[in-house]
């Protein structure tokens, strides 16, 4: 027999089936009887709805600050409504671990939707962080019928409500039309300067496929999106306008501060792309074909494992001595080793400003030179700015002037933040 697995493809199944009957059944009846196999293992699909609301109030009693808003609407029978018999419409969750992990991740998020497969279809929206140490966190949740401005307004005002009120927060999403009305509402909290928005470049090179199928063309876009300084950034707009300079006009029609690293004032932490494709895989993976109920559930089961893991995993890192998140450690090190080869230039005294010249190992001749602030912690490189911790030529002005590089981390990447999100 094959497995009644939710994650099992219709295709395998198709095969599986021919392989072991010597048949090979029509994909309609495959799809039916997997429908079956599920209802039968994770409840009827129906049921799941009535038995959602019970299972989210039994959470809400047993786990205290939990977040659920079911929205129901009435029936309609003929032209008229029926107050006295509703249907599921949508329902908002997070649990507190979720919002108290926010706290110490990243001042950013990234919102997308995945498609639901089960019988009614649907669509579920993800609110995704990240901390410190590169953990990918799933903060929030919402079940809706689609991706329209009514949906993503329901999902995003809950979310600014109980999971991210932090002021001049950063929203990466795709360039979605029902998106953009929400997050543009005068009552949603979203707008500067309490709130900014990015693109996921992925989805903007998508967008200039559709119109220029030139691939090469679509990498000089987003060589020129991760370009830290304008000099880069018009390096590539140079390539890409002789290659076409209807091109440019496509990119120009976009504002810079939501594509470009370079406009965005450091508040993308080198986030170009959503992280939903790997949220997906590590929370959502083989759930999304599930009764509602069940699909709930299996996230509420792993998003535990998840920080069971994770936490253990802050604290053996504690345990060595460290301070900070293990993916800084790997940053600084690499940027320490790059270093060596830098000659310093002392320029301003009392505002810590420093030249810094890049030379070959050999320093038979000089790479090119940079202008590093630590007091603003800036570099001409973009790599300060952009990270929240020193690239290679603000780790030399450390040395040179004999201070330590620990100051200037962004707080983010301190392994007790870490160890607090996941504690």
């Amino acid at each position: 027999m094959v497995r009644a697995d939710a994650s099992v493809s219709i295709k395998v199944l198709l095969n599986a089936t021919a392989a072991h009957f010597g048949f090979r059944p029509t994909y309609r009846r495959i799809w039916l009887a997997k429908q079956k196999a599920v209802a039968f293992i994770y409840g009827d699909w129906d049921e799941s709805y009535n038995e959602l609301p019970r299972w989210v109030i039994g959470v809400q009693l047993t786990m205290s600050g939990t977040v659920a808003v079911l929205k129901t609407s009435p029936v309609r029978v003929g032209a008229q409504l029926d107050e006295s018999q509703a249907y599921f419409h949508r329902l908002f969750w997070t649990f507190p671990p979720c919002i108290e992990a926010f706290r110490h991740c990243k001042p950013l998020v990234s919102i997308d939707g995945t498609h639901l497969y089960g019988k009614y279809g649907g669509t579920l929206l993800v609110a995704i962080a990240q901390d410190g140490n590169s953990n990918i966190l799933p903060v929030a949740f919402a079940l809706v019928e689609g991706e329209n401005a009514e949906s993503w307004a329901f999902f995003l005002s809950h979310l600014r409500e109980h999971v991210t009120p932090q002021l001049g927060l950063l929203v990466i999403s795709d360039r979605h039309n029902g998106i953009k009305v929400a997050l543009e509402a005068l009552d949603g909290g979203w707008l500067p300067l309490s709130a900014y928005r990015a693109f996921c470049i992925r989805h903007v090179a998508a967008n200039f496929a559709l119109t220029f199928k030139d691939k090469d063309a679509r990498r000089l876009l987003v060589n020129a999106a991760y370009a830290k300084t304008e000099v880069e950034l018009h390096y590539w707009f140079d390539i890409l306008r002789s290659e076409d300079p209807a091109m440019c006009e496509w990119a120009n029609r976009i504002e810079y501060s939501l594509w470009t690293q370079h406009c965005d004032e450091g508040r993308r932490f080198r986030h170009m792309t959503m992280n939903i494709s790997e949220c997906v895989n590590s929370i959502l993976k083989g759930v999304r074909n599930l009764p509602v109920c069940s699909l709930v559930k299996a996230i509420y089961g792993r998003l535990g494992e998840l920080f069971v893991r994770k936490g253990r995993e802050a604290e053996a890192q504690q345990r060595t001595g460290q301070q900070f998140s293990q993916h800084l450690v790997k940053c600084i090190e690499a940027n320490l080793k790059t270093a060596r080869c830098f000659t310093v230039t002392l320029y301003d005294r009392d505002n810590s400003e420093f030249t810094v010249a890049e030379t070959t190992p050999t320093s038979s001749f000089s790479l090119g030179s940079y202008r590093v602030s630590l007091a603003s912690q800036t570099c001409d490189c973009g790599y300060f700015q952009a990270l929240h911790f020193p690239c290679p030529h603000a780790l030399a002005c450390c040395a040179y002037s004999r201070l330590t590089w620990e100051p200037y981390v962004h707080q983010v990447y301190r392994l007790s933040l870490v160890l607090l999100g996941f504690g």
